[in-house]
């Protein structure tokens, strides 16, 4: 209930507004304060008056008061200043009433332009929000021009529709609102005057009451005689035509310095009177309407139109309407403002004319009339759908020239544009919308520069990503154009979150080779190209010109994850062979091979390149460009793997582990002794590897068990699966072969042939069965194994090696095959295999007569003879070269000296025993 009572009190002017706590100007009796509406963010101005003005003034003042709040109410015009909230009464006894937004009135206005001219500085003036400012307001030739005609409408208005004289009009009687406009106020004296026709509801004014100034009264709500028309004071007649002497005056005030009437009367109707009775104290032509000689007036204001405003006679003067033909706005600016204002009542026609005549215009204008009248008129036009594209050109024109243009960008452009494109979508296609989207796409580096990062990516951004979704590929095409203005606006979580999926999308949906290389070419930018002439411009042809524009930037834009997980694959992705599409693609890959990892590169870009450099529809050119960077990136690939091998080498062999290659030898895996020679841990390993009994170790001096001649141990060499033992007078057998009985048979020998002398091949891959030189042993197969498949284990070291004594014959595991070994009719060892890799037999039984008669041909041989290399014959026979004759080469086995060479038969009795 007591809630209720006081909300009862509350005002809604109080309620609905938040107010400035400084008043920025005066005018008249009232106190201007900024306000602004809390639902709609709606600008607007509270005249305010205070309760010491109320007690002097008594019930006449607030009667005026009300009068000249009320009066607005009933006037509706552009040129007269518009009422929002009704006048009420504060708490404190005053009245207080809401407009629309002002920033001053005119006589504020003259009197810091007073300020200016003396050396001061400018007024500043709180926001509603409680910011400060400076207040900008300029009045130069066209400003004055332009308000003088709003002022000529105003009255037009007053003295032919609605039958009304202003009786007071006066600087402080104008508002100028933040559009620059000039508005009509201070109706405190309107009323109807003589021979007025017109029905009203507001009363005629008592001259002999308002001529008469009051002591009690303030002045500011008594009629300024300085610029009262001498129909009043001499002749005491209410006429339309005083409102044109008083806007004579005010003309001149304009002009004058200071910016006051040429009357200075006092407030008193007698000093009135007594200038008029002197042609020297009236302003006239002659004595330039009393304006100092410093300030000359304007040739076709003082000489046209001022004599026939400032004139004794009523009926010499010009009329509302007449004057605003006057020749003194006949210029282009002035005729096109006058025509910006009737702009909504003209046809499509001259709508369309005029907007295409208008940007040659543009740069004339002031600055800040282009901010406060002329942009904001033309936004008001983008209703129009019809009337978009061309309205949004002269838009972006008069942000380019504005010294201000960020800022309006950002509180007028920004809006509409979101209201335009964003809150008004259709289903339906709309060929005027796309016409407008796309000047604002081809503008966006002009949007970008006046705009921040917050209003860009909440307003435009989402408008970017519109055209990006249109069915129009010019739009498209548009919108991919404007990436580089883009990027340097947004951050990179917009960026990927946001822009890119956009992007991405197009490329994976569209059709059009056109849309196919503009995305490639945002690709490009994205991975850290710059964004410009690029090398796909040619056409669709791909020829282009080199890099000569294009370069890289320091950095790419998009993560290393994203290139790698959605842009590769987009490439890889592509259908088309047009090299218009391969050579854009080419330019995205090279910024690609600076981005990702050389594993990448390896595994997943070199093979989309090589598969795009083969495309049938490239020339040489194009196809040598993919080649440039296919090979690039090898050497990239080469250097980086080098690096990391050669860091994890660590120094070669010293952790034990090395790599070795030969000139002339297969590159194998050395395993060498880095750590010492510790004999216990190496006869441990090689008891463990062996499969021997510690004790046999005792048996060679120098721990070999592999070993019987006690020779140096050489390197044991492994490659791929390969083995090759070591040579012993003893065949070593393995734990997971099978002990298969078999009759005695006579060898199988193919044609003997002897073996030519050349060079070892590498082609063998590092076989070699070396022997015991001066040794003859013959092999002969078991032929019931033929019908069994070689046993091989599960792996190569699943099992230790379980060798034995049983027989001198070596028999050599290989990975698929036991290869035998069998001698040449040179006694030289030779290898008899088949084809199939079925069972392969060793014979030595025609190496026993060779080796007594060469008498350790082997170990004589010539170092010539070493070197040569085995030749297959056509019998699938292979010969193999001698052990070389140096002692410490690797795989010779010689036997200790006083040791005799074991007969052939003692093989022959071994593997039968072995069977």
């Amino acid at each position: 209930m007591f809630s209720k009572a006081l909300s009862s009190f509350s005002s809604p002017i109080t309620s609905n507004y938040i107010l400035s706590s400084q008043p920025s100007s005066t005018a008249g009796p009232w106190k201007l304060f900024d306000a602004r509406h809390k639902k709609t963010s709606k600008g607007g101005s509270l005249g305010r008056t205070n309760a010491s003005s109320l007690k002097r003034a008594h019930e006449e003042v607030v009667e005026r008061l009300r009068k000249e709040a009320s009066s607005l109410a009933r006037l509706r015009h552009p040129s007269i200043l518009e009422l929002q909230e009704p006048v009420e009464e504060t708490r404190n006894g005053g009245l207080m009433f809401a407009t629309e937004a002002v920033t001053a009135n005119l006589a504020s206005l003259l009197r810091e332009k007073d300020g200016q001219e003396r050396g001061g500085s400018r007024y500043v003036v709180e926001e509603a929000d409680g910011t400060r400012k400076r207040r900008e307001l300029e009045i130069d030739e066209l400003e004055i021009q332009k308000g003088l005609l709003q002022l000529g409408k105003g009255l037009e208005f007053l003295h032919e529709s609605a039958g009304l004289v202003h009786g007071n009009l006066t600087p402080e009687a104008i508002m100028i609102n933040a559009k620059g406009d000039w508005k009509i106020s201070g109706l405190v004296f309107c009323g109807p005057y003589e021979g007025s026709t017109t029905a009203t509801s507001m009363t005629a004014i008592s001259l002999s009451e308002v001529l008469n100034h009051d002591p009690r009264l303030p002045r500011n709500v008594q009629l300024d005689l300085d610029y009262t028309s001498p129909d009043f004071v001499l002749d005491n007649s209410l006429t339309s035509a005083a409102d044109m002497f008083s806007l004579g005056l005010l003309i001149v005030a304009l002009y004058n310095s200071p910016h006051t009437s040429p009357l200075s009367t006092g407030g008193s109707p007698s000093s009135y009177k007594r200038i008029f009775a002197s042609s020297s104290s009236v302003p006239t032509q002659s004595n330039n309407f009393l304006v100092p000689s410093s300030h000359p007036l304007p040739p076709k204001l003082s000489s046209e139109l001022l004599p026939r405003l400032i004139t004794r006679r009523p009926a010499q003067r010009l009329s509302a309407r007449d004057f605003q033909e006057a020749s003194f706005f006949s210029n282009i600016l002035v005729s096109t403002l006058r025509f910006l204002d009737a702009l909504p009542a003209k046809t499509a026609s001259e709508k369309s004319a005029f907007l295409k005549g208008l940007p040659k215009i543009i740069p004339q204008f002031p600055k800040s009339v282009l901010e406060k009248k002329v942009l904001p008129a033309l936004l008001e036009e983008l209703k129009d759908r019809e009337l978009l594209a061309p309205v949004l050109s002269n838009v972006f024109a008069m942000i380019r020239v504005m010294p201000t243009g960020k800022r309006a960008f950002e509180t007028l452009v920004c809006p509409k544009l979101r209201e335009v494109f964003l809150t008004q979508r259709s289903a339906e296609r709309d060929l005027g919308k796309e016409a407008g989207l796309m000047v604002v796409l081809e503008n966006m580096s002009v949007a970008a520069e006046n705009c921040s990062g917050k209003e860009f990516r909440d307003d435009l951004l989402p408008i970017i990503l519109l055209a990006l979704e249109s069915p129009t590929h010019g739009l498209v095409d548009a919108a991919l154009g404007t990436l580089e203005h883009v990027l340097p606006v947004l951050d990179f979580t917009t960026i990927k979150g946001e822009l890119f999926p956009g992007i991405a999308g197009v490329f994976a949906r569209t059709s059009s080779l056109a849309i196919k290389i503009r995305g490639l070419d945002a690709f490009y930018t994205l991975c850290g190209g710059s964004a410009g002439p690029s090398e796909s411009d040619d056409d669709l042809n791909g020829i282009g010109v080199p890099d000569q524009k294009a370069h890289t930037t320091s950095s790419a834009i998009l993560d290393k994850f994203t290139v790698q997980e959605k842009i590769v694959p987009l490439l890889k992705g592509i259908k088309t062979k047009e090299p218009g599409v391969m050579m854009a693609a080419l330019r995205v890959f090279k910024q690609v091979g600076q981005v990702c990892d050389t594993d990448f590169l390896a595994m997943d870009v070199l093979p989309v390149l090589w598969s795009m450099s083969l495309g049938p529809l490239l020339n040489l050119q194009q196809f040598q460009a993919f080649m440039t960077l296919i090979k690039g990136m090898g050497g990239r690939i080469e250097r980086e793997q080098t690096r990391k091998l050669g860091e994890m080498g660590g120094g070669g062999a010293s952790n034990g582990v090395g790599v070795g290659a030969g000139k002339g030898k297969n590159v194998g895996l050395a395993v060498g002794n880095g750590l010492g020679d510790e004999m216990g841990e190496e006869a441990d390993f090689e008891t463990l590897v062996s499969g021997r009994k510690a004790a046999a170790t005792a048996t060679n001096g120098d721990g070999d068990l592999m070993n019987d001649f006690g020779a140096p141990r050489p390197a044991v060499r492994m490659q791929q699966q390969s083995y090759t033992p070591s040579a012993s007078s003893e065949t070593p057998t393995f734990s997971w072969q099978s002990p298969v009985a078999a009759p005695l048979a006579q060898p199988i020998r193919p044609p003997q042939r002897q073996v030519p002398q050349q060079q070892p091949q590498q082609s063998m891959s590092g076989l070699r069965a070396p022997l015991s030189p001066g040794i003859g042993r013959t092999v002969t197969p078991d032929q019931s194994l033929s019908g069994f498949a070689p046993l091989m284990p599960a792996s190569q070291f699943s099992q230790p090696l379980q060798p034995s004594r049983a027989g001198s014959t070596h028999s050599v595991s290989m990975a698929t095959s036991t290869i035998p070994l069998q001698p040449a009719t040179n006694g030289i060892p030779s290898i008899t295999g088949s084809a199939g890799g079925g069972g392969s037999s060793i014979d030595w039984s025609a190496a026993s007569a060779a080796s007594k008669s060469a008498g350790g041909a082997w170990s004589q041989q010539s170092a010539q003879q070493q070197q040569q290399t085995m030749r297959g014959s056509a019998n699938g026979t292979f010969g193999l070269l001698p052990p070389p004759t140096n002692p410490n080469a690797i795989g010779v086995m010689r036997p200790p000296p006083g040791q005799q060479q074991k007969p052939a038969g003692v093989g022959l009795d071994r593997y039968e025993s072995l069977l």
